[in-house]
């Protein structure tokens, strides 16, 4: 197994395990963002754009998700 392969393991691996976990915490779904940012990278490098850029829109998705669960928490 490649360094990459690794990479796109550890990502997806990182986002099952966050977005099973966002119940908890709305800290898992900011660490959710940041697993499907790392899977958008994976999905670039590995050649499959379009798996890059769904990631990047998932991306952009929880980081909404988490800021909305944010408001009113300060």
């Amino acid at each position: 197994m490649d360094a990459l392969t690794l990479f796109g393991l550890f990502a997806v691996t990182a986002m099952l395990v966050c977005y099973a976990l966002e119940a908890r915490s709305r800290w898992f779904i900011l660490a959710f963002a940041g697993a499907c940012a790392l899977g958008s990278i994976y999905g670039f490098l590995q050649g499959a754009w379009p798996f890059g850029l769904v990631e990047g829109v998932w991306s952009f998705v929880a980081l909404a998700r988490f800021m909305k669960a944010n408001e009113g928490t300060a």
